[in-house]
């Protein structure tokens, strides 16, 4: 599969695109975008379809998760992801440890997100503009690579002890792009995706000391990170993804109005 023919498919030459030129897939939507983690719903919703370089976050009440967490000095969301193409034309989430396994998937997205929702609460942070070909095409390479690869359980273990990457001395020196490697954690490869796609800066991007929380929310308890990852420019803030549609914001409990 050559980068020529990945450019073609990701400018929309080879979209899948029904007969009718109908692509928006049915029982998935965005709530207004907040930096928030409340379980409002913020409407009216829109029509989401995943776009390559979307990112997901997921969470769930699990209590092993929250203690491991806490220990590492961060919170909720618990997961991250990417939405990427495939090299056949398409559209997955590209993801390490996915419904707590050990490995790298690329899953459907519509699919995928409904599982999760279904534990917790799923946002994305769509792109403000489309990502050029050029770049999804660099990303879909580094994701059909990654497919399979090991979720990175002992390196993940480290974050939570005196020596880990995340240190606020060592940040700088130690947690920068790698590229490939045999195993990420979640929020890891995100972020060496996104330096692999040139999204992000590979000289400030920290991805094996960068948390889900501080994409979510662009701003860390880490002061490197602090200063320097900031996707506001590039990425809307988060806003909630449901499998319905919300005409104006509720809570969760009470009854979900129809749009």
């Amino acid at each position: 599969m050559t980068s020529a023919f990945l450019s073609l498919l990701c400018a929309g030459l080879f979209t899948g695109a029904t007969p009718d030129g109908d692509t928006e897939p049915p029982g998935s939507y965005l709530c207004r975008s907040a930096y928030e983690l409340d379980d409002k719903l913020r409407g009216p919703t829109e029509v989401y379809v995943p776009q390559s370089g979307d990112i997901m976050f997921s969470t769930d009440a699990n209590p092993i998760w929250k203690v491991l967490f806490m220990c590492a000095w961060t919170d909720h969301p618990h997961h991250s992801a990417i939405v990427v193409k495939r090299a056949d034309g398409r559209t997955a989430v590209l993801e390490s440890g996915p419904y707590d396994t050990l490995s790298v998937e690329l899953l459907d997205p519509q699919d995928h997100m409904r599982k999760y929702d279904k534990k917790g609460q799923v946002w994305i942070r769509k792109r403000r503009t489309p990502i050029s070909a050029d770049q999804c095409a660099k990303l879909t390479e580094f994701a059909e690579r990654q497919n399979k690869r090991w979720f990175a359980m002992f390196r993940l273990g480290g974050q939570l002890t005196p020596f880990r990457s995340r240190g606020p001395w060592r940040t700088e020196y130690i947690g920068g792009p790698h590229g490939e490697r045999q195993g990420y954690y979640c929020c890891e490869l995100l972020l060496e995706a996104c330096v692999a796609g040139g999204l992000l800066d590979s000289k400030t991007t920290r991805p094996c000391a960068t948390y889900p929380r501080d994409v979510f929310f662009d701003r860390s308890m880490n002061p490197w990170i602090n200063q320097h990852l900031n996707l506001a420019a590039d990425w809307y803030p988060p806003a909630r993804w449901v499998s319905h549609p919300v005409a104006r914001e509720v809570s969760l409990g009470e009854p979900v109005p129809a749009p």
